[in-house]
């Protein structure tokens, strides 16, 4: 059991929640919450690392026949940790503001929600399978945070970056609630069974 939890796609996973906090820190640097362009660059490479180990993990726990229950739990936690900390961290930073802030509150609200459904259906021994739309949903999420994180120092490089990425996260919003949608519609079959 004991080397399960230490396979490498499992690894993969713990470093993606260490992530978490050493991205936030980048913005605190100075002592106070600001977004330097050395920050913003910074967190943007331990981002983009740690989306990449979000692919590695469950393709090398796949191929290598190395799934375990602790990486079914913690592989959707982590994925959820660092999209909701770096989406709360934008909106401090102001990054996200206006009417966008709606954008982040609905993919945050459908991952809880869907967090919820899919605890509630595990233990009817009910699993929820991801789909595609669902995927592309998450690869446009993650690039559109990711042009967030380089906001103003990416502006610099390639002008529009924050706008794109607050586009992107509208896109990611929408196709937020209509996978959130289908993931209820076909959960609701089996908690109106269970009554």
């Amino acid at each position: 059991m004991a080397s399960r939890a230490y396979n490498i796609p499992n690894m993969l996973t713990y470093a993606r929640i260490v992530a978490v906090p050493i991205i936030v820190v980048c913005f605190f640097i100075e002592g106070r919450l600001a977004s330097s362009d050395f920050a913003r660059w910074t967190a943007l490479i331990l981002f983009a690392l740690a989306s990449i180990t979000d692919y590695l993990d469950g393709y090398l726990a796949r191929i290598w026949n190395q799934t375990s229950n602790i990486g079914r739990m913690l592989d959707p936690i982590a994925d959820k940790l660092l999209v909701a900390s770096v989406l709360l961290l934008m909106a401090a930073d102001g990054t996200i503001a206006g009417w966008s802030i709606w954008a982040a509150i609905t993919i945050l609200c459908r991952e809880i929600l869907v967090s919820g459904l899919r605890e509630y259906l595990a233990a009817l021994k009910v699993a929820v399978p991801v789909t595609r739309i669902a995927k592309w949903k998450t690869t446009i999420q993650m690039v559109a945070i990711a042009f967030l994180l380089a906001g103003p120092a990416g502006d610099k490089v390639l002008p529009y970056t924050t706008e794109m990425g607050i586009a992107l996260l509208w896109i990611a919003a929408v196709l937020t609630i209509y996978t959130g949608y289908d993931y209820f519609r076909a959960g609701l079959k089996h908690v109106v069974e269970a009554e």
